[in-house]
This record gives structure tokens, C-alpha cells and sequence, in this order.
């Protein structure tokens, strides 16, 4: 038995099976017994993560362990038991967000709350501005370029004049990357182009899980014949961040996280109050007002 011992990687996930690559191949598994028992706060298992399996046949077998997580990609996602951690990803290399200059047009307040999530789990990112094309290199510099002064990877793309796609295919090469982002920006498109049929693969494990309610989750990454994979983030229409308090906001904010101690308040909210550093940058355009705004709505609960 010791000999159908082997280490491998899950790379698809469906209805409490595990698609497991290892040296020697895929193997479909499922849990170990022990690994199912007690009350469970979160996935076991997810996509991305390294395991130990047993082989029982040729082409099955069982998890025994999952090795220690260097990163996941996740949401709390409410239950009748209480607030459940959904794994998205495990061990994502890097996030990418794919939002497009025009049709339709980009949904910063949605492109910040990925930014917010992806500062929470400390994960790189990089965000794609698509449809160049559409507007013109100086609008699109326009509307993206300031998350570059951030420090944020921004890559400009057009399927059309195939812009920025060998750029995003080196950025993709040998790393795990999740794609995300609103529909109709042309994520399968750009997967197209930096490998054939990619997007098409992509876009029909999305609409599977999307069919309703009740359909059977699937979460699939897809290997790049250059190295590396690329996954999708299905079901992902809102983004709601109940897993980040209020008062630690402003750290997952580069722009506003070194001004904090500037305030005159040490319990400042940076929505009204005096001798707010935050608000006094704002007012000098040092800070992208968009972003204030998206930061406001955020603390403020709203979507």
C-alpha cells in the first residue's frame, strides 16, 4: 500500500470528488473518512491545493492529508449553521481581474472590492484593462492608469490589435492564476488568444455552475501549455466582504494605510471627522476620488 503513497496537486473539484494530478497521472479521489468527521467551518479541499493520496485502483483513490496552504482566494459565505469559508482558490500565485475600458464600461467600485479582498489574503495581482481598442491607449492610461501609481501589475489588452497579449501571456507563464471579473470584458476571448479553445473550456464549466441554484458547483483549473494554470472564479456575480471589519478598512487601501496615523482621532473613520489626513488628501488630490468613494460605500456597507 505504502507504494500507492503519492503527493499531487487538485486541479478540479465536483460533488465530493477530487481530480488529483500527480507524476503518475490523474487520479479521481475522494476524502478519507477521518477528513469528513467534526463540524466544518470551510472547505476541506479545494482547487490549488497540494494533498497526499492513496491510490485504491488505477485511476481512484483517497486524500489522506492536505499540506499547509501558502495563500487561498476566499469568501465567507453565509449558512444556516453560521458564516462558511469558501475556498475559491488554494495557492493562487497571482489574481488576475479582467475589466474592460468599454461595453461595458469598467465597474471600479467592484474592481476595489477585489482589490480589498486580495490585500486581506495578501495575494499579487494584476489587472487587466481590456478593449483597448474601444477607447484609445490615452483614455484606457486614463481610466487604469492610477491603480499603476498604486504599485498594482496593469496590463492594457486588445483581442482586436492583440495588445498586451504576449505581456500577459509571460505574466501568466509557470504560475497559478486566477481570472476574474464582471461578464461581457472578454475573459474568453483573451484566453483564446493566449491558448486555442482555453476560453471556450473556461466559459463551459462557468455556465454549468450558473444554471441555478441547485446545480452542482464546479471548480476547474486549466494547464497552459507554456507552464502554469488558469482558473475561474463560477457564481461569482456579487462580492460581498462581511469577513473585514470597518476599523481595518483602510489597511487594505495602499494609498490610505500610511496616512492613518496623521489623524487627529485614533478611532478615525475618515468619513467626516476633523483633522482627518485622509480626507485632507482627498481634498488636495492626492487620492483618486473614485477610490475614496469606493472606500466610503465599503465602510458603509453598501454594494
Amino acid at each position: 500500500m505504502a507504494n500507492n503513497s503519492m503527493d499531487g496537486l487538485v486541479i478540479r473539484s465536483q460533488s465530493g470528488f477530487f481530480t488529483v494530478e500527480t507524476e503518475s497521472g490523474f487520479v479521481t479521489c475522494q476524502l478519507r473518512g477521518r477528513l469528513k468527521k467534526g463540524p466544518r467551518q470551510g472547505d476541506v479541499v479545494a482547487v490549488g491545493d497540494h494533498v497526499e493520496i492513496t491510490r485504491t485502483e488505477r485511476d481512484s483513490g483517497v486524500i489522506n492529508a492536505v499540506k499547509p496552504r501558502q495563500h487561498i482566494f476566499a469568501r465567507q459565505a453565509p449558512e444556516p449553521s453560521g458564516e462558511y469559508l469558501q475556498i475559491l482558490i488554494a495557492n493562487p500565485d497571482q489574481i488576475v481581474l479582467i475589466f474592460s475600458c468599454s461595453h461595458p464600461a469598467p465597474r471600479f467600485g467592484m474592481l476595489d472590492r477585489f482589490l480589498v479582498m486580495a490585500e486581506k489574503q495578501k495575494l499579487p495581482v494584476v489587472i487587466v484593462a481590456n478593449k483597448v481598442d474601444l477607447v484609445g491607449l490615452d483614455q484606457a492610461q486614463s481610466l487604469f492608469g492610477h491603480y499603476a501609481n498604486l504599485g498594482y501589475s496593469l496590463i492594457l489588452t486588445s483581442v482586436t490589435d492583440r495588445r498586451g497579449i504576449s505581456e500577459l501571456r509571460h505574466q501568466l507563464r509557470n504560475k497559478i492564476s486566477l481570472f476574474t471579473g464582471p461578464s461581457g470584458v472578454g475573459k474568453s476571448s483573451l484566453l483564446n488568444v493566449i491558448q486555442p479553445e482555453l476560453g471556450l473550456k473556461v466559459r463551459r464549466v462557468s455556465q454549468t455552475t450558473r444554471k441555478g441554484r441547485h446545480t452542482t458547483v464546479v471548480r476547474e483549473m486549466f494547464p497552459l501549455l507554456e507552464g502554469g494554470y488558469v482558473a475561474d472564479t463560477p457564481g461569482l456575480k456579487a462580492l460581498s466582504l462581511w469577513d473585514i471589519q470597518p476599523e481595518e478598512l483602510d489597511g487594505y487601501f495602499p494609498e490610505l494605510r500610511h496616512l492613518v496615523s496623521a489623524c487627529q482621532f485614533n478611532d478615525c473613520t475618515h468619513t467626516h471627522e476633523p483633522g482627518c489626513a485622509v480626507i485632507s488628501a482627498v481634498d488636495h488630490g492626492e487620492i483618486h476620488p473614485e477610490r475614496y468613494q469606493s472606500y466610503l460605500k465599503i465602510r458603509l456597507g453598501e454594494q
